[in-house]
């Protein structure tokens, strides 16, 4: 399933475990974004565009952990929080 939120410029979606969160606003970041997530757990990012190596600023904690929360959001049945700066794509897994 997809989402996408016109107005903050964030698609999301779900493919094989992996969680796919994308910023495309040219200007805003979020701080304790909610990404709807189908399966509850303990979510990490694998991969950041936002790491230096791929030309970013190192602005996201890559070693947090983030729990989902047991409350529907974007037609998911659980949702985590995230950092979401700018220009930015993130790839989640869920963790065991």
């Amino acid at each position: 399933m997809t989402w996408a939120h016109e107005g903050d410029k964030i698609i999301s979606f779900e493919r094989n475990g992996h969680v796919f969160v994308f910023n495309l606003h040219s200007e805003r970041s979020f701080t304790d974004y909610r990404v709807g997530v189908e399966r509850p757990g303990s979510y990490k990012i694998v991969l950041s565009s936002d790491d230096e190596l791929f030309g970013g600023f190192n602005r996201v904690d890559t070693s947090l952990t983030h729990v989902s929360l047991p409350e529907g959001h974007a037609g998911r049945n659980q949702f985590i929080h995230t950092y979401l700066p700018a220009r930015t794509g993130f790839v989640f897994v869920r963790l065991g």
